[in-house]
């Protein structure tokens, strides 16, 4: 192994013996989920200050930063201007990426020869993209109406709200197929997609079971023609 790295990592036959390692590796539980693009502050409490070396590593193999007497030094990595080493050994990243998640590790070499790795996890998420809801098909039958709109987002399933109350859970997918009367239609029918760290919503409404009132997706509104046109013909605005 190279010079570099003996100090920081466990030979291999060790890692054959976890039970060894129990005294020298504390496992924090810590995950943090952020949106790209916000700074962060990873930050692992109960650090001693008594330290021959300190390190923070971005997984086993990429050292971000080493800190020693003569103060932090910055290895070459994808964290290039965007890392700072602060007070307590937090470390902050600024304007973080999806590819900065990982599960991070503090390893400290105290003054008695001993390490102690700690770790904390980042989920990097981009927010999600808006939703646009399309019309498949619309039709009016014996004082019903059957609607079948979809809102489809690559990976993210879509939650549907009519007249803003959810509908069942049973049916939140990515198309929302229905049959409403006069009586328990529904203004307006909202897609809402979402992830950890952000959500975003279309909405759709009528003044009748099966008129269309407006839309607040605009490239919504071309689909709406091409499919109802053939199809109900009067529902078409004066």
């Amino acid at each position: 192994m190279r010079p570099q790295r003996q100090k920081w990592f466990i030979p291999l036959g060790l890692l054959l013996l976890p039970h060894l390692l129990l005294a020298n590796i504390q496992d924090a539980s810590d995950e943090m989920t952020v949106i790209s693009g916000s700074n962060v502050t990873l930050k692992i409490s109960n650090v001693t200050h008594n330290y021959k070396q300190l390190a923070w590593f971005y997984n086993d193999n990429q050292k971000i930063v080493e800190q020693e007497s003569k103060g932090p030094k910055y290895f070459k990595s994808q964290f290039k201007d965007r890392v700072r080493l602060g007070l307590d050994h937090t470390l902050f990243i600024y304007n973080v990426r999806k590819e900065d998640s990982s599960t991070y590790i503090l390893k400290v070499l105290k003054e008695s020869g001993k390490e102690i790795s700690q770790y904390i996890s980042l989920k990097v998420l981009d927010p999600v993209p808006e939703p646009v809801i399309k019309i498949e098909k619309i039709q009016e039958e014996s004082n019903r109406c059957h609607l079948k709109l979809s809102c489809e987002i690559e990976g993210l399933s879509a939650s549907w709200y009519g007249d803003s109350r959810p509908f069942p859970k049973e049916i939140h997918s990515n198309v929302l197929e229905i049959t409403v009367n006069p009586q328990n239609y529904s203004k307006s029918y909202t897609c809402q997609v979402s992830n950890a760290v952000s959500s975003k919503n279309d909405t759709v409404y009528f003044t009748l079971p099966c008129t269309l009132a407006r839309s607040t997706g605009v490239a919504w509104i071309a689909t709406w023609l091409a499919v109802m046109a053939p199809i109900v013909p009067g529902l078409l605005w004066p």
